[in-house]
């Protein structure tokens, strides 16, 4: 495909586009595959080879053309903040949130619990500052948000950490029975 024959500003606006797609779902494949999200992964990866093949190709064959070198570029830098969004936006995968309050007698838990958050919780002891409570959730990232909410009208002083998690279990993992081994590997575990 030779897009030469296409006006300049076409051009370039097809190569920035490009770009924008491939750079955004290669961000977007990266952060899946830390998840452990292997077919959707491999899904995007084949795409976004796709696109990134025809847009480079476009560049590489017309070297003397700067200015698609400039949109392949721009293509680059704003496909990653796109990419970044679009993480956002879907927001897979669960997060251990840890809590820890300083005024234990809030009834936190219970209220998290009450919102359907299944909340573990432990009593610790901050020194000279003296009790605290430290709760533990593990909770979809999509609820995050709402989480912090709820824990920040119950205790605002309270301070939250987070990070990812990438498997949870109640439980010991179900045995896996698969007739075909190319749908095992590329299951999420």
């Amino acid at each position: 495909m030779d897009l030469t024959n296409l006006p300049v500003w076409l051009m370039v606006g097809l190569i920035f586009c490009a770009r924008v797609a491939d750079v955004s779902l290669g961000t977007l494949r990266t952060l899946l595959v830390f998840r452990s999200y292997r077919a959707l992964a491999f899904c995007i990866g084949f795409v976004e080879t796709c696109v990134w093949l025809l847009a480079a190709g476009q560049v590489i064959g017309n070297l003397d053309a700067w200015y698609l070198a400039v949109a392949y570029a721009l293509g680059f830098a704003t496909g990653n903040v796109v990419g970044i969004w679009l993480e956002s936006k879907l927001a897979v995968g669960s997060e251990l949130v840890r809590v820890i309050s300083h005024a234990p007698g809030r009834g936190l838990a219970a209220t998290l619990r009450a919102a359907g958050h299944e909340v573990i919780e432990l009593a610790g002891d901050a020194g000279r500052g003296g009790a605290v409570e430290v709760l533990l959730i593990v909770e979809r990232r999509r609820r995050i948000p709402e989480l912090l909410r709820r824990v920040g009208d119950v205790d605002p002083d309270a301070v939250c950490t987070r990070n990812d998690v990438r498997h949870a279990s109640a439980g010991p993992p179900a045995a896996r029975r698969s007739l075909w081994p190319l749908r095992a590997l590329l299951k999420r575990k």
